[in-house]
C-alpha cells in the first residue's frame, strides 16, 4: 500500500477486467480506505469522486465483484483488478461499461479464442439469473438435468454423423453445437472451464495450458 502513487486527492484510478474473458468491465477510483475494504473482503470497493464516500460495487443490483487478483502498472499509479463478475458491470444492463464505440456506435467485445468458452459460460449464468422470452437455454435449464443429457447424448451422435458423412464445416457446426450443450451440462453441476483446464493441465504439464 504505503509503495502506491495516489493523486493529490488521495485516489489512484482502477481498471476492472473479467478474469475469465478478457474484457475490460469499467474503470473506477479508489482511495487507501475502499482499497484496503477490497482487500479485506474479496469484493470490489471504490471511492465516488461526485458523492465523496466509499461504494461497494453490486450493493445495489446484486452484480457482485469478486476479487481474484490485483496487479501494479510500473509507475505504480494505476490498478489493475481481476474479477469474477456477478452478472453485468454496467448500471445501462451491458456486461461492460465500455460498449459504445469512439464514433458513438454500438461497440461488442468479441474476446480472443482462448475466453470465447468463458464467454459462453458467462451467458449461460446470465440467462439463469435474467431469463429472457424464448431463450433456448432457459428451456434446456428449465427442463433439467435430464433434458440436457438427452441433448448431449443427440449432439454427440450427430458430431458422429458428421464427421463420417459431411463436409469439414457441417462437423465444425455440430462440435460447436455439442460444446454449448456441454457448457450447459458444466453450469448446472457447477463446474468451470478452470476446473477443465486445471485436470488438462494434471495431465499435460509443460504445455501451453501451464
Amino acid at each position: 500500500m504505503e509503495q502506491l502513487r495516489f493523486d493529490d486527492r488521495g485516489l489512484i484510478p482502477a481498471v476492472v477486467q473479467d478474469s475469465r474473458t478478457g474484457q475490460v468491465l469499467m474503470l473506477a477510483y479508489m482511495n487507501r480506505e475502499s482499497l484496503q475494504k477490497t482487500l479485506d473482503t474479496g469484493k470490489t470497493w471504490f471511492y465516488s469522486r461526485s458523492r465523496g464516500k466509499l461504494w461497494n460495487k453490486g450493493e445495489t443490483s446484486g452484480n457482485y465483484q469478486a476479487v481474484k487478483h490485483i496487479a501494479v502498472d510500473c509507475d505504480k499509479d494505476t490498478l489493475l483488478i481481476l474479477v469474477e463478475q456477478g452478472g453485468v458491470a454496467c448500471h445501462t444492463g451491458k456486461m461492460s461499461c465500455f460498449h459504445t464505440d469512439f464514433h458513438g456506435k454500438n461497440f461488442e467485445y468479441n474476446p480472443e479464442p482462448e475466453h470465447i468458452l468463458e464467454k459462453i459460460y458467462s451467458i449461460v449464468e446470465d440467462r439463469n439469473k435474467n431469463p429472457k422470452k424464448d431463450s433456448y437455454t432457459n428451456y434446456l435449464l428449465d427442463k433439467g438435468l435430464d433434458k440436457i443429457l438427452k441433448k448431449i447424448g443427440e449432439e454427440s451422435a450427430e458430431v458422429i454423423i458428421g464427421a463420417k458423412n459431411s463436409p469439414r464445416e457441417e462437423t465444425v457446426y455440430e462440435i460447436a453445437d455439442l460444446i454449448y450443450h456441454l457448457t450447459v451440462l458444466m453450469y448446472v453441476k457447477g463446474i468451470r472451464y478452470d476446473d477443465i483446464f486445471t485436470e488438462l493441465r494434471k495431465r499435460h504439464p509443460g504445455t501451453c495450458l501451464d
